[in-house]
């Protein structure tokens, strides 16, 4: 018998991120645990022909509105029982993280998601392939550029603790990306600020802390290679790897940080940020935008450093005016004694 996992009536669905980044050279096999003890599911999800996985990470389509065109995708299970997998589509994304993922189940389409029609479930023997046909049509109004989906197959399996039952969804699969033919138009909008970061130790610089929010204003993906410049030095954005692209589909927006260290603060520091990058292609090729730059400026007071010319300056006030006290006492203490030596000389000579 196959293993059928469904969801108990009132469960909790949770969306597991889908194994979709750009980056690995072929989707990864997700895991998940069985039902009332059972051995754990474990499958993967590939771009297809007729024949089975074709060595693509995802789909990349260029179609007229109202073209319709027909791909496949390869389900592998690689348990030791055989498993019915739950078939769905949905509009796709990109995280905060720059990782590709689609809506929840539970979350509607109202874009590329809803142009894919494919079976809702597909049976795979253990250890076996089963390759699943799916349709993409785009409508007759749809709008020129591109439009992002994910195709995934998922399991729920089924929880329970505290009195609860909850289900628990896992998903494997991969994006589909389809650009509608018509007048494309890269756009890109950028906004930037910052800050100045002390250090309160007066013999080490600061840092400098900027921040720019990436908008993609055109009807095209973006590949994009922020940068900042301060005090000489070029930095990459925080958490992004030198040469790795930031990728932003029409109407994203990202925000991406920037920590310049070894700053002085000299009361206005000032920094330039440069968003280079291009407009990707379906063959994955980038078409350079122009360059956007930004100038900051921020605030640099050196409060530690003007607290130790402060306090030097304190010091240096104190020990002039206890030298000028010391002075003072020793020309009283003078003149007292000369004055002591004149009374004394008096006396000494008496009345004549």
């Amino acid at each position: 018998m196959p293993r059928r996992l469904p969801l108990a009536l009132g469960a909790l669905l949770l969306a597991a991120p889908l194994a979709l980044a750009g980056a690995l050279s072929a989707p990864l096999p997700a895991v998940a645990e069985g039902a009332g003890g059972e051995a754990p599911v474990t499958w993967s999800v590939a771009p297809a022909t007729e024949q089975g996985a074709d060595g693509r990470a995802w789909v990349e389509l260029e179609l007229d509105p109202g073209a319709t065109v027909t791909e496949h995708l390869a389900v592998r299970n690689l348990g030791d029982a055989p498993v019915v997998f739950a078939l769905g589509a949905a509009d796709g994304y990109f995280t905060p993280s720059g990782r590709f993922n689609m809506l929840a189940s539970d979350a509607e389409s109202v874009d590329a998601g809803t142009w894919i029609a494919l079976p809702e479930t597909v049976e795979v023997a253990a250890g076996g392939t089963a390759v699943v046909p799916f349709t993409v049509t785009v409508p007759e109004r749809a709008t020129p550029g591109d439009h992002a989906a994910g195709v995934a197959a998922s399991i729920t399996s089924v929880a329970e603790g505290d009195g609860a039952t909850l289900g628990v969804e896992s998903r494997v699969g991969f994006r589909v990306m389809t650009r509608v033919s018509g007048e494309l138009e890269p756009g890109l909008a950028v906004a930037a600020g910052g800050g100045y970061r002390l250090s309160w130790n007066p013999f080490a610089p600061g840092a400098i802390e900027l921040s720019a929010e990436l908008e993609n204003t055109g009807n095209v993906r973006l590949a994009l290679d922020p940068s900042a410049e301060a005090g000489g030095a070029r930095r990459t954005a925080d958490g992004v790897a030198e040469g790795q692209r930031v990728e932003l589909l029409p109407g994203e927006r990202r925000t991406v940080r920037f920590t310049m260290p070894a700053v002085w603060p000299t009361v206005l520091a000032g920094a330039v940020l440069r968003v280079e990058g291009g407009a990707i292609d379906p063959s994955g090729e980038a078409a350079g935008i122009d360059p956007v730059v930004r100038e900051v400026t921020i605030w640099a007071l050196p409060v530690p450093q003007l607290a130790v010319l402060a306090g030097a300056a304190l010091l240096a006030l104190g020990i002039l005016l206890g030298r000028r006290r010391s002075r003072a006492r020793l020309e009283r203490l003078l003149e007292d004694a000369h004055h002591a030596g004149r009374r004394e000389a008096l006396a000494e000579e008496g009345p004549q």
